[in-house]
Protein backbone atom coordinates (compact mmCIF):
# COMPACT_ATOMS: atom_id res chain seq x y z
CA UNK A 1 0.00 0.00 0.00
CA UNK A 2 1.30 3.45 -0.90
CA UNK A 3 0.50 6.72 0.89
CA UNK A 4 1.17 10.19 -0.52
CA UNK A 5 1.20 13.20 1.79
CA UNK A 6 0.56 16.55 0.12
CA UNK A 7 2.20 19.12 2.33
CA UNK A 8 4.79 16.53 3.27
CA UNK A 9 7.05 19.16 4.84
CA UNK A 10 4.32 20.09 7.33
CA UNK A 11 4.95 20.07 11.06
CA UNK A 12 2.44 17.33 11.97
CA UNK A 13 3.69 14.76 9.44
CA UNK A 14 5.73 12.87 12.12
CA UNK A 15 2.50 12.11 13.98
CA UNK A 16 1.21 10.23 10.94
CA UNK A 17 4.55 8.54 10.37
CA UNK A 18 4.69 7.44 14.01
CA UNK A 19 1.27 5.84 13.70
CA UNK A 20 2.38 3.99 10.55
CA UNK A 21 5.46 2.69 12.37
CA UNK A 22 3.17 1.24 15.03
CA UNK A 23 1.00 -0.59 12.50
CA UNK A 24 2.28 -4.16 12.16
CA UNK A 25 -0.79 -5.70 10.52
CA UNK A 26 -0.85 -7.36 7.13
CA UNK A 27 -1.61 -5.00 4.26
CA UNK A 28 -0.12 -1.97 6.01
CA UNK A 29 1.40 1.06 4.28
CA UNK A 30 4.79 0.10 2.84
CA UNK A 31 5.72 3.28 0.99
CA UNK A 32 5.25 6.93 1.96
CA UNK A 33 5.82 9.74 -0.54
CA UNK A 34 6.18 13.29 0.78
CA UNK A 35 5.28 16.09 -1.60
CA UNK A 36 5.85 19.76 -0.86
CA UNK A 37 6.54 22.96 -2.76
CA UNK A 38 9.15 24.03 -0.16
CA UNK A 39 12.37 21.98 -0.63
CA UNK A 40 13.92 23.11 2.68
CA UNK A 41 10.90 22.08 4.76
CA UNK A 42 10.69 18.81 2.84
CA UNK A 43 14.35 18.00 3.55
CA UNK A 44 14.00 18.87 7.24
CA UNK A 45 10.92 16.69 7.64
CA UNK A 46 12.60 13.79 5.84
CA UNK A 47 15.34 14.02 8.50
CA UNK A 48 12.81 13.87 11.32
CA UNK A 49 11.16 10.79 9.80
CA UNK A 50 14.55 9.13 9.31
CA UNK A 51 15.26 9.70 13.01
CA UNK A 52 11.85 8.23 13.90
CA UNK A 53 12.55 5.15 11.79
CA UNK A 54 15.98 4.67 13.36
CA UNK A 55 14.56 5.04 16.86
CA UNK A 56 11.86 2.46 16.11
CA UNK A 57 14.47 -0.07 15.01
CA UNK A 58 12.12 -1.77 12.57
CA UNK A 59 13.73 -3.57 9.63
CA UNK A 60 10.54 -3.37 7.57
CA UNK A 61 9.50 0.24 8.27
CA UNK A 62 7.73 2.05 5.43
CA UNK A 63 10.11 3.44 2.83
CA UNK A 64 9.98 7.25 2.72
CA UNK A 65 10.72 9.30 -0.40
CA UNK A 66 10.36 13.04 -1.01
CA UNK A 67 9.59 14.92 -4.21
CA UNK A 68 8.55 18.31 -5.52
CA UNK A 69 6.83 16.76 -8.56
CA UNK A 70 3.09 16.47 -7.91
CA UNK A 71 2.27 13.93 -10.61
CA UNK A 72 5.18 11.76 -9.53
CA UNK A 73 3.93 11.91 -5.96
CA UNK A 74 0.37 10.96 -6.91
CA UNK A 75 1.07 8.22 -9.43
CA UNK A 76 0.20 4.81 -7.97
CA UNK A 77 -1.03 6.14 -4.63
CA UNK A 78 -3.65 4.13 -2.75
CA UNK A 79 -4.25 6.92 -0.23
CA UNK A 80 -3.57 10.64 -0.48
CA UNK A 81 -3.42 12.88 2.58
CA UNK A 82 -4.06 16.54 1.79
CA UNK A 83 -2.32 18.61 4.48
CA UNK A 84 -1.48 21.87 2.75
CA UNK A 85 -1.31 25.44 4.08
CA UNK A 86 -1.80 28.00 1.31
CA UNK A 87 0.11 31.14 2.25
CA UNK A 88 1.97 29.42 5.06
CA UNK A 89 2.02 30.69 8.61
CA UNK A 90 2.77 34.19 7.34
CA UNK A 91 -0.68 34.03 5.76
CA UNK A 92 -2.27 32.85 8.99
CA UNK A 93 -0.63 35.66 10.96
CA UNK A 94 -1.92 38.18 8.42
CA UNK A 95 -5.43 36.71 8.62
CA UNK A 96 -5.42 37.22 12.38
CA UNK A 97 -3.93 40.72 12.22
CA UNK A 98 -6.41 42.10 9.67
CA UNK A 99 -9.44 40.78 11.55
CA UNK A 100 -8.32 41.87 15.00
CA UNK A 101 -7.58 45.32 13.63
CA UNK A 102 -11.29 45.59 12.82
CA UNK A 103 -12.39 44.18 16.16
CA UNK A 104 -13.43 40.71 14.96
CA UNK A 105 -12.01 37.23 15.39
CA UNK A 106 -9.15 36.17 13.10
CA UNK A 107 -8.83 32.48 14.07
CA UNK A 108 -7.76 30.26 11.17
CA UNK A 109 -10.97 28.21 10.94
CA UNK A 110 -13.56 30.38 12.71
CA UNK A 111 -14.90 33.76 11.66
CA UNK A 112 -13.10 36.20 9.39
CA UNK A 113 -9.74 34.42 9.54
CA UNK A 114 -11.31 31.12 8.50
CA UNK A 115 -13.08 32.79 5.58
CA UNK A 116 -9.85 34.43 4.36
CA UNK A 117 -8.00 31.13 4.68
CA UNK A 118 -10.79 29.37 2.80
CA UNK A 119 -10.75 31.91 -0.04
CA UNK A 120 -7.03 31.24 -0.52
CA UNK A 121 -7.24 27.49 -0.08
CA UNK A 122 -10.36 26.40 -2.01
CA UNK A 123 -8.98 27.13 -5.52
CA UNK A 124 -5.82 25.17 -4.73
CA UNK A 125 -7.80 22.29 -3.17
CA UNK A 126 -10.06 22.09 -6.21
CA UNK A 127 -7.05 21.92 -8.54
CA UNK A 128 -5.45 19.23 -6.38
CA UNK A 129 -8.69 17.24 -6.50
CA UNK A 130 -8.70 17.47 -10.29
CA UNK A 131 -5.08 16.31 -10.45
CA UNK A 132 -5.80 13.39 -8.13
CA UNK A 133 -8.86 12.37 -10.18
CA UNK A 134 -6.73 12.41 -13.30
CA UNK A 135 -3.48 10.87 -11.98
CA UNK A 136 -4.64 8.56 -9.16
CA UNK A 137 -8.35 7.93 -9.84
CA UNK A 138 -8.53 4.90 -7.52
CA UNK A 139 -6.97 6.68 -4.54
CA UNK A 140 -8.90 7.59 -1.42
CA UNK A 141 -8.25 11.15 -0.29
CA UNK A 142 -8.11 12.00 3.41
CA UNK A 143 -8.29 15.73 3.98
CA UNK A 144 -6.44 17.33 6.91
CA UNK A 145 -6.38 20.80 5.36
CA UNK A 146 -8.23 23.52 7.26
CA UNK A 147 -10.93 24.74 7.23
CA UNK A 148 -11.50 20.98 7.05
CA UNK A 149 -15.25 20.85 6.37
CA UNK A 150 -15.14 23.59 3.76
CA UNK A 151 -12.10 22.16 1.96
CA UNK A 152 -13.56 18.64 2.03
CA UNK A 153 -16.77 19.95 0.44
CA UNK A 154 -14.74 21.73 -2.25
CA UNK A 155 -12.76 18.58 -3.06
CA UNK A 156 -15.93 16.47 -3.06
CA UNK A 157 -17.12 18.48 -6.08
CA UNK A 158 -14.43 16.60 -8.04
CA UNK A 159 -13.94 13.41 -6.01
CA UNK A 160 -17.39 12.66 -4.61
CA UNK A 161 -17.37 10.34 -1.61
CA UNK A 162 -13.73 9.34 -2.22
CA UNK A 163 -12.62 12.34 -0.15
CA UNK A 164 -13.11 12.19 3.62
CA UNK A 165 -12.18 14.92 6.08
CA UNK A 166 -10.79 14.23 9.53
CA UNK A 167 -10.22 16.33 12.65
CA UNK A 168 -8.79 15.51 16.05
CA UNK A 169 -11.10 17.77 18.10
CA UNK A 170 -14.11 15.38 18.37
CA UNK A 171 -11.76 12.48 19.10
CA UNK A 172 -10.04 14.34 21.92
CA UNK A 173 -13.35 15.56 23.36
CA UNK A 174 -14.90 12.08 23.33
CA UNK A 175 -11.81 10.60 24.94
CA UNK A 176 -11.83 13.19 27.75
CA UNK A 177 -15.52 12.63 28.50
CA UNK A 178 -15.11 8.85 28.50
CA UNK A 179 -12.10 9.09 30.83
CA UNK A 180 -14.09 11.18 33.32
CA UNK A 181 -16.92 8.65 33.26
CA UNK A 182 -14.56 5.71 33.72
CA UNK A 183 -15.43 4.33 30.29
CA UNK A 184 -13.10 2.95 27.63
CA UNK A 185 -13.62 5.18 24.55
CA UNK A 186 -13.78 2.19 22.21
CA UNK A 187 -16.74 0.82 24.20
CA UNK A 188 -18.79 4.01 23.93
CA UNK A 189 -21.04 5.43 21.24
CA UNK A 190 -20.40 9.16 21.06
CA UNK A 191 -23.46 11.08 19.85
CA UNK A 192 -21.63 13.96 18.16
CA UNK A 193 -23.05 16.12 15.38
CA UNK A 194 -22.40 19.43 13.64
CA UNK A 195 -19.87 20.94 11.27
CA UNK A 196 -16.12 20.89 11.60
CA UNK A 197 -15.16 22.94 14.70
CA UNK A 198 -18.87 23.51 15.32
CA UNK A 199 -20.28 20.39 16.95
CA UNK A 200 -21.69 19.07 20.21
CA UNK A 201 -21.47 15.81 22.15
CA UNK A 202 -25.10 15.17 23.06
CA UNK A 203 -24.69 11.75 24.59
CA UNK A 204 -22.18 9.03 25.42
CA UNK A 205 -23.84 5.62 25.40
CA UNK A 206 -22.43 2.48 26.93
CA UNK A 207 -24.44 -0.73 26.47
CA UNK A 208 -27.48 1.35 25.53
CA UNK A 209 -27.32 3.69 28.54
CA UNK A 210 -26.54 7.40 28.13
CA UNK A 211 -23.86 8.29 30.68
CA UNK A 212 -23.60 11.99 29.82
CA UNK A 213 -26.33 13.13 32.29
CA UNK A 214 -24.19 11.67 35.08
CA UNK A 215 -21.32 13.95 34.06
CA UNK A 216 -23.54 17.02 33.63
CA UNK A 217 -24.84 16.58 37.18
CA UNK A 218 -21.32 16.52 38.67
CA UNK A 219 -19.91 20.07 38.93
CA UNK A 220 -16.50 18.96 40.20
CA UNK A 221 -16.10 16.49 37.32
CA UNK A 222 -17.26 19.05 34.75
CA UNK A 223 -14.73 21.60 35.94
CA UNK A 224 -11.88 19.10 35.92
CA UNK A 225 -11.35 18.88 32.16
CA UNK A 226 -10.56 21.23 29.27
CA UNK A 227 -14.06 21.99 27.95
CA UNK A 228 -15.54 22.21 31.43
CA UNK A 229 -13.03 24.85 32.44
CA UNK A 230 -13.50 26.75 29.16
CA UNK A 231 -17.31 26.88 29.20
CA UNK A 232 -18.17 26.49 32.88
CA UNK A 233 -20.39 23.85 34.45
CA UNK A 234 -23.52 26.04 34.49
CA UNK A 235 -23.37 26.75 30.75
CA UNK A 236 -22.78 23.09 29.88
CA UNK A 237 -25.83 22.13 31.94
CA UNK A 238 -27.85 24.84 30.20
CA UNK A 239 -26.88 23.37 26.84
CA UNK A 240 -27.38 19.79 27.98
CA UNK A 241 -24.36 18.93 25.86
CA UNK A 242 -20.57 19.34 25.69
CA UNK A 243 -19.55 21.67 22.85
CA UNK A 244 -16.46 21.31 20.75
CA UNK A 245 -13.82 23.63 22.22
CA UNK A 246 -14.00 25.88 19.13
CA UNK A 247 -17.51 26.93 20.13
CA UNK A 248 -15.85 29.02 22.82
CA UNK A 249 -15.23 31.57 20.05
CA UNK A 250 -19.03 31.84 19.61
CA UNK A 251 -20.28 31.62 23.18
CA UNK A 252 -17.60 33.96 24.60
CA UNK A 253 -16.73 35.99 21.53
CA UNK A 254 -16.20 39.42 23.07
CA UNK A 255 -13.96 38.07 25.81
CA UNK A 256 -11.93 36.00 23.36
CA UNK A 257 -11.44 38.84 20.87
CA UNK A 258 -10.27 41.09 23.70
CA UNK A 259 -7.79 38.45 24.90
CA UNK A 260 -6.44 38.00 21.36
CA UNK A 261 -6.09 41.76 20.92
CA UNK A 262 -4.17 42.05 24.17
CA UNK A 263 -1.88 39.08 23.49
CA UNK A 264 1.80 39.79 22.82
CA UNK A 265 1.57 37.72 19.62
CA UNK A 266 -1.29 36.05 17.81
CA UNK A 267 -1.32 32.26 17.59
CA UNK A 268 -0.30 32.34 13.94
CA UNK A 269 2.62 34.67 14.65
CA UNK A 270 3.76 32.44 17.53
CA UNK A 271 3.65 29.31 15.36
CA UNK A 272 5.35 31.12 12.48
CA UNK A 273 8.29 32.10 14.67
CA UNK A 274 8.45 28.79 16.50
CA UNK A 275 8.38 26.70 13.36
CA UNK A 276 10.91 28.91 11.60
CA UNK A 277 13.31 28.15 14.45
CA UNK A 278 12.52 24.42 14.31
CA UNK A 279 13.02 24.11 10.54
CA UNK A 280 16.25 26.10 10.73
CA UNK A 281 17.56 23.74 13.42
CA UNK A 282 16.37 20.56 11.69
CA UNK A 283 17.89 21.77 8.41
CA UNK A 284 21.39 22.42 9.78
CA UNK A 285 24.13 20.51 7.94
CA UNK A 286 25.92 17.65 9.73
CA UNK A 287 23.13 17.30 12.30
CA UNK A 288 23.82 14.43 14.76
CA UNK A 289 21.54 11.38 14.53
CA UNK A 290 18.33 11.93 16.49
CA UNK A 291 18.76 15.71 16.75
CA UNK A 292 16.04 16.58 14.21
CA UNK A 293 13.50 14.38 16.01
CA UNK A 294 14.50 15.86 19.39
CA UNK A 295 13.98 19.39 18.03
CA UNK A 296 10.56 18.39 16.71
CA UNK A 297 9.56 16.84 20.04
CA UNK A 298 10.47 20.04 21.90
CA UNK A 299 8.55 22.22 19.45
CA UNK A 300 5.49 19.95 19.55
CA UNK A 301 5.40 19.97 23.36
CA UNK A 302 5.46 23.78 23.38
CA UNK A 303 2.83 23.92 20.67
CA UNK A 304 0.44 21.67 22.61
CA UNK A 305 1.00 23.49 25.91
CA UNK A 306 0.09 26.88 24.40
CA UNK A 307 -2.93 25.66 22.38
CA UNK A 308 -5.94 28.02 22.75
CA UNK A 309 -4.06 29.95 25.45
CA UNK A 310 -6.06 33.14 24.84
CA UNK A 311 -9.35 31.26 25.27
CA UNK A 312 -8.17 29.79 28.56
CA UNK A 313 -7.08 33.25 29.70
CA UNK A 314 -10.48 34.72 28.78
CA UNK A 315 -12.21 31.92 30.68
CA UNK A 316 -9.84 32.02 33.67
CA UNK A 317 -9.18 28.33 33.01
CA UNK A 318 -5.46 28.34 33.88
CA UNK A 319 -2.80 26.16 32.31
CA UNK A 320 -3.58 22.98 30.39
CA UNK A 321 -3.62 19.80 32.43
CA UNK A 322 -1.03 17.16 31.59
CA UNK A 323 -3.81 14.82 30.40
CA UNK A 324 -4.90 17.48 27.89
CA UNK A 325 -1.43 17.73 26.32
CA UNK A 326 -1.78 14.36 24.63
CA UNK A 327 -2.23 14.62 20.88
CA UNK A 328 -5.87 14.72 19.85
CA UNK A 329 -5.26 11.57 17.84
CA UNK A 330 -5.96 12.61 14.26
CA UNK A 331 -3.14 10.31 13.14
CA UNK A 332 -4.90 7.38 14.82
CA UNK A 333 -8.15 8.35 13.13
CA UNK A 334 -6.34 8.43 9.78
CA UNK A 335 -4.79 5.01 10.40
CA UNK A 336 -8.11 3.50 11.48
CA UNK A 337 -9.78 5.01 8.41
CA UNK A 338 -7.18 3.57 6.03
CA UNK A 339 -7.34 0.15 7.68
CA UNK A 340 -11.14 0.08 7.47
CA UNK A 341 -11.11 0.92 3.76
CA UNK A 342 -8.08 -1.13 2.67
CA UNK A 343 -8.81 -4.23 4.75
CA UNK A 344 -12.56 -3.92 5.32
CA UNK A 345 -11.91 -3.69 9.08
CA UNK A 346 -15.24 -2.11 9.84
CA UNK A 347 -15.24 0.61 12.45
CA UNK A 348 -17.05 3.76 13.57
CA UNK A 349 -15.30 7.14 13.37
CA UNK A 350 -16.35 10.79 13.61
CA UNK A 351 -15.58 12.19 10.15
CA UNK A 352 -16.33 15.05 7.77
CA UNK A 353 -18.41 13.64 4.92
CA UNK A 354 -21.30 14.63 2.66
CA UNK A 355 -24.34 14.28 4.89
CA UNK A 356 -26.74 12.83 2.31
CA UNK A 357 -29.57 14.75 3.96
CA UNK A 358 -29.34 13.14 7.42
CA UNK A 359 -28.96 16.51 9.16
CA UNK A 360 -31.97 18.72 8.43
CA UNK A 361 -32.24 21.31 7.02
CA UNK A 362 -28.88 20.87 5.20
CA UNK A 363 -28.89 19.38 1.71
CA UNK A 364 -27.34 16.07 0.68
CA UNK A 365 -24.09 17.59 -0.60
CA UNK A 366 -23.36 19.52 2.61
CA UNK A 367 -20.29 18.17 4.41
CA UNK A 368 -21.02 17.61 8.09
CA UNK A 369 -19.09 16.10 11.03
CA UNK A 370 -20.84 13.00 12.40
CA UNK A 371 -20.21 9.39 13.38
CA UNK A 372 -19.73 7.22 10.31
CA UNK A 373 -19.61 3.50 9.71
CA UNK A 374 -16.48 2.83 7.63
CA UNK A 375 -15.80 -0.21 5.46
CA UNK A 376 -14.20 -1.05 2.13
CA UNK A 377 -16.76 1.15 0.36
CA UNK A 378 -15.88 4.27 2.34
CA UNK A 379 -17.54 6.26 5.12
CA UNK A 380 -21.30 6.13 5.63
CA UNK A 381 -22.84 8.78 7.92
CA UNK A 382 -25.12 7.44 10.60
CA UNK A 383 -28.61 8.89 11.03
CA UNK A 384 -28.70 11.50 13.80
CA UNK A 385 -31.42 13.19 15.81
CA UNK A 386 -32.20 16.81 14.88
CA UNK A 387 -30.22 19.54 16.56
CA UNK A 388 -31.99 21.97 18.93
CA UNK A 389 -32.92 25.33 17.39
CA UNK A 390 -29.95 27.25 18.80
CA UNK A 391 -27.50 24.76 17.30
CA UNK A 392 -29.43 24.50 14.04
CA UNK A 393 -29.20 28.28 13.69
CA UNK A 394 -25.43 28.28 14.06
CA UNK A 395 -24.92 25.29 11.76
CA UNK A 396 -27.10 26.65 8.98
CA UNK A 397 -25.59 30.14 9.24
CA UNK A 398 -22.03 28.82 9.01
CA UNK A 399 -22.93 26.43 6.18
CA UNK A 400 -24.35 29.43 4.29
CA UNK A 401 -21.00 31.16 4.81
CA UNK A 402 -19.13 28.11 3.51
CA UNK A 403 -21.29 28.04 0.40
CA UNK A 404 -20.61 31.75 -0.16
CA UNK A 405 -16.87 31.06 0.14
CA UNK A 406 -17.15 28.27 -2.44
CA UNK A 407 -18.97 30.64 -4.81
CA UNK A 408 -16.49 33.45 -4.26
CA UNK A 409 -13.51 31.16 -4.82
CA UNK A 410 -15.03 30.02 -8.12
CA UNK A 411 -16.30 33.37 -9.36
CA UNK A 412 -13.58 35.69 -8.10
CA UNK A 413 -16.42 38.07 -7.28
CA UNK A 414 -15.94 40.75 -4.65
CA UNK A 415 -19.69 40.71 -3.97
CA UNK A 416 -19.58 36.98 -3.21
CA UNK A 417 -16.61 37.49 -0.90
CA UNK A 418 -18.34 40.32 0.97
CA UNK A 419 -21.40 38.09 1.35
CA UNK A 420 -19.30 35.33 2.91
CA UNK A 421 -17.92 37.68 5.56
CA UNK A 422 -21.17 39.56 6.17
CA UNK A 423 -23.20 36.38 6.77
CA UNK A 424 -20.90 35.02 9.45
CA UNK A 425 -22.36 35.24 12.98
CA UNK A 426 -19.07 36.67 14.31
CA UNK A 427 -18.92 39.50 11.74
CA UNK A 428 -21.70 41.83 12.81
CA UNK A 429 -21.66 44.43 10.03
CA UNK A 430 -21.77 44.55 6.24
CA UNK A 431 -19.52 47.61 6.42
CA UNK A 432 -16.97 45.62 8.44
CA UNK A 433 -17.27 42.79 5.92
CA UNK A 434 -16.32 45.18 3.11
CA UNK A 435 -13.32 46.46 5.08
CA UNK A 436 -12.26 42.87 5.76
CA UNK A 437 -12.27 42.09 2.05
CA UNK A 438 -10.18 45.20 1.40
CA UNK A 439 -7.75 44.27 4.18
CA UNK A 440 -7.29 40.70 3.01
CA UNK A 441 -6.97 41.77 -0.64
CA UNK A 442 -4.13 44.08 0.43
CA UNK A 443 -2.47 41.43 2.61
CA UNK A 444 -2.59 38.49 0.18
CA UNK A 445 -1.50 38.84 -3.47
CA UNK A 446 -3.78 35.96 -4.44
CA UNK A 447 -6.84 37.93 -3.27
CA UNK A 448 -5.86 41.24 -4.87
CA UNK A 449 -8.61 40.82 -7.50
CA UNK A 450 -11.23 41.34 -4.75
CA UNK A 451 -10.34 45.02 -4.28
Amino acid sequence: MRLTILGGGGFRVPLVHGALLGDRAEGRIRQVTLYDTDPARLAAMARVLADQTAAAGLPDAPAVTATGDLDEALRGADFVFSAIRVGGLDGRAADERVALGLGVLGQETVGAGGIAYGLRTVPVARELARRIARTAPDAWVINFTNPAGLVTEAMAEELGDRVIGICDSPVGLGRRIARLLGVRPEEAWIDYVGLNHLGWVRGLRVRGRDELPRLLADTAALESFEEGRLFGADWLRSLGAIPNEYLHYYYFNRETVRAYQEAERTRGAFLRDQQAAFYAEAGRPALPPGAALAAWDRARAEREATYMAENREAAGAGEREESDLESGGYERVALALMRAIARDERTTLILNVRGRGILAPLDAAAVIEVPCLVDANGAHPVAVDPLPYHATGLVTAVKAVERAVLRAAASGSRADAVTAFALHPLVDSVAVARRLVDGYAAAHPGLAHLR
